[in-house]
């Protein structure tokens, strides 16, 4: 009885640290420096996704403040989607045609759910889109060649950090009214 608690704990501890890692990973990978074309392009796929999730949750979400935190990542990103396709016009650089593979199994799994369910998984992506959000423009803030799109994302970044900082309560929230 004592080995087997203790097999799974153990196990417990290496699923815990394994997704731990790979969040990690991914803030790693949104804070390395990409080229300024690579982060227009990855910029815009994860804007247009927050606008449609957004959609998406404004319509399903059982909650009233996460269809009003919904309501306002589709207002916010829309305006910021605009602003950087205007920019990448002007500088003649692709954008994102879809919000990629990713993006788009979450849009199924998120559909499928209902209630509760949809706003703790919806929340849950909203936190962990704008931990890697916040540190892909702070590393564009820091490292890019491009006057323009440097200036673009120090200027989206607090739009961002305001964006985390009530996901993160609005996750908070929902865990503790279980």
């Amino acid at each position: 009885m004592k080995r087997t608690t203790l097999l799974l704990f153990a196990g417990c501890l290496i699923l815990a640290a394994s997704a731990f890692s790979a969040e990690e990973r991914n803030k790693d990978q949104a804070s390395q420096p990409l080229s300024d074309e690579q982060f227009v392009l990855k910029a815009s796929q994860d804007g247009m996704a927050e606008v449609n999730h957004g959609n998406l949750a404004a319509q399903k979400a059982q909650s009233p403040e996460v269809k009003q935190f919904a309501q306002r990542m589709v207002e916010d990103h829309k305006k910021a989607n605009q602003e950087l396709l205007e920019l990448a016009n002007k500088k003649q650089v692709k954008i994102a045609s879809d919000m990629g593979e990713k993006h788009q199994a979450l849009q199924e799994k998120l559909s499928t759910l209902s209630g509760a369910a949809f706003d703790r998984q919806y929340m849950q992506h909203m936190v962990e889109a704008h931990e890697t959000a916040v540190a892909l423009f702070k590393a564009e803030a820091k490292n890019s060649k491009d006057e323009a799109l440097r200036a673009l994302a120090e200027k989206t970044l607090p739009t961002l950090e305001a964006h985390l900082k009530m996901a993160r309560q609005l996750e908070e929230k929902l865990k503790s009214d279980k």
